[in-house]
């Protein structure tokens, strides 16, 4: 493995400190319950680990998922005219402008890496007690430095590490071209202390081994990345690291652990997966898990970003109108707009469906936002939308306009910061200056918004009960697929995108049906597929640099070079020590 070895403790403390973010209050609630904030705890140590997924790193718009999503064609974050400019650090990553001075990335890179230091510190408060856990915790921790580890390697091509069982051991830089053999093999070796989920009180919230296989199943695909990053193609086909089978093979291996253990089941109703409650829900195998409590940095940016901020859940919340998606990942659903993952109706409990086409006149008020006093809860419709949108209309009393009869009226909308400006949402972006992804305060409707995540209305922008999957069955499906793909089994691959579709159902509205199964498959049929089960959730990226897609220019954003498949080191931490090379292109 190539490392950088970083022997002055002086630097190892000023590289930590300016490496990774300032330490957390351990006070926080940890995996069921809550604990003190004494750190020497193993309970407590392991909780400082698993904290840093849902504080911010994988839930929040700005960190992972802004370096994951904003710079494909899934996502992006237009300045929508006074809204949003906030000194270009959001239109950056759609027209491929970022540097190493860029705010978002280094979050990003002090969350990430936090984690790391955070898994570390656990690794070594265990190894240094004994109690009945011991075993599972410390494995629980590697597996959490691990899961840390590939993400940072994945966006940044390094990533700190230091011994956690060596007494006053070396800082080292990781590089992920050699770090990726590595990490695979201490995954591997961590499966026998790993529990079961479900087993030895663990959830999906916990790395269990079947987080493990995801994980492993996730490193293998993207190996052939990791190894030569800036290669015209990849070679997929490159022996694993244990000599057994090639990468594609360990992912159909790991992947089938997981589909054929029973353990888990596809949702007829896909958003399901994206619900407010879907804690538990089937298809979940690792979740960052979230709570609707001030003791750990919960968020609900997935569903508050794209929502117009006359769009109100409830009279109390709103959306912001913020992030959107390109015509170019629309329109590549054509064909496919009755796919049950697409769009899907809400039915209030006396029958009434929110139809958001202009017929519908009133819903009931039956429905109530938790903890509210009362509050009327109206819901949104889920999927992608686009078109004029409807909904409650917010009174200077602060109520929604009722009808006669006590039910919630449904309006017309139109736009908060341009009154007269319908909120229809177009498809199209039509950016005054095509290089720049820049609105007017007149063309604040553009773009189609995805209503995947369910809004939490007792909360607004703030907490969220919304668990973020990071492996979910539907996604390990994908990699198997793709895998089949990559060894020429376009037979076996065409048969897991098919119960994807097919497992899938509509609403009753359209009497249940389920999606329709294809007859064929291709390459670009494959790629769209993939999107169209994990679009928002966080893999763009890695799936766009796959298939050779990234560097393609669409709306606003140029052909880019492939040094952009990777961000730069943050400047901060480049001037404090000279351990970190600046990643090519970046210099």
């Amino acid at each position: 493995m190539t490392r950088t070895l970083v022997k002055s403790k002086k630097l190892v403390c000023t590289l930590l400190t300016v490496a990774i973010a300032g330490c957390t209050n351990l006070e926080e609630k940890v995996i069921d319950e809550v604990l003190g904030s004494d750190s020497a705890k193993p309970e407590n140590a392991l909780a400082a680990a698993y904290n840093r997924l849902s504080n911010a790193t994988f839930v929040d718009h700005g960190n992972v998922f802004a370096l994951q999503e904003y710079a494909t064609d899934e996502a992006l974050l237009p300045t929508r005219g006074s809204d949003w400019g906030d000194g270009g650090r959001w239109r950056v990553f759609h027209e491929f402008t970022w540097g190493p001075d860029e705010g978002v990335i280094a979050t990003t890179w002090n969350n990430l890496t936090h984690g790391i230091t955070q898994s570390l510190t656990a690794i070594s408060t265990m190894n240094s007690q004994d109690f009945p856990e011991k075993a599972l915790f410390l494995a629980e921790s590697k597996g959490l430095l691990a899961f840390y580890t590939f993400h940072t390697l994945d966006l940044f091509g390094q990533a700190p590490y230091r011994d956690p069982l060596v007494e006053d051991a070396p800082f080292e830089v990781l590089q992920a071209a050699e770090a990726i053999d590595a990490l695979i093999q201490q995954v591997e070796a961590l499966i026998p202390d790993l529990a079961n989920v479900g087993e030895q009180s663990t959830h999906p919230g916990r790395f269990t081994k079947q987080a493990a296989y995801g994980l492993l199943a996730d490193m293998y695909l993207n190996r052939a990345v990791f190894k030569d990053r800036y290669a015209n193609s990849f070679n997929f086909s490159e022996q694993a690291v244990d000599g057994n089978g090639t990468d594609m093979d360990k992912v159909i291996h790991y992947t089938s652990e997981l589909i054929g253990s029973g353990q888990f089941q596809l949702e007829s109703n896909y958003f399901r997966n994206f619900d407010i409650d879907n804690a538990g829900r089937p298809e979940m195998i690792f979740v960052a898990s979230q709570d609707n409590n001030t003791l750990r940095g919960s968020d609900s940016d997935l569903a508050y970003m794209p929502m117009e901020r006359n769009q109100k859940p409830s009279p109390a919340n709103r959306g912001t109108n913020a992030s959107c998606i390109t015509p170019e990942f629309y329109y590549s659903w054509e064909g496919n707009f009755d796919d049950p993952r697409f769009h899907r109706h809400y039915q209030y409990d006396d029958g009434t469906w929110f139809m958001n086409d202009g017929t519908d006149v009133s819903v009931p008020a039956t429905s109530i936002v938790p903890n509210s006093g009362g509050l009327p809860w109206f819901h949104f419709n889920r999927g992608i939308m686009a078109g004029q949108q409807y909904g409650p209309t917010l009174l200077p009393s602060g109520t929604f306009e009722m009808t006669a009869d006590g039910r919630i009226k449904v309006n017309k909308l139109y736009c908060e910061k341009n009154t007269t400006l319908l909120m229809d949402f177009t498809p199209e972006l039509n950016f005054d200056n095509p290089a720049q992804s820049v609105f007017t305060q007149a063309q604040i409707n553009r773009g189609a918004r995805v209503f995947k995540w369910e809004f939490d209305p007792e909360n607004g922008n703030g907490t969220s009960g919304v668990d973020v999957p990071l492996y979910r069955l539907g996604g390990i499906y994908c990699m198997r697929a793709e895998a089949y793909f990559r060894k020429g089994m376009t037979v076996e691959a065409l048969a897991d995108i098919n119960v994807l579709r097919t497992s899938r159902t509509r609403e009753a509205l359209f009497d249940n049906t389920p999606g329709r199964a294809l007859d064929a498959l291709d390459e670009k049929t494959l790629y769209n597929e993939i999107g169209y089960e994990l679009y928002w959730e966080l893999n763009r990226r890695k799936q766009m640099i796959r298939f050779g897609k990234f560097e393609e220019a669409y709306t606003a954003k140029p052909v880019s070079e492939p040094f952009r498949r990777i961000y730069p080191i943050p400047q901060a931490t480049m001037d404090a020590s000279d351990a970190f090379t600046q990643n090519e292109g970046y210099q």
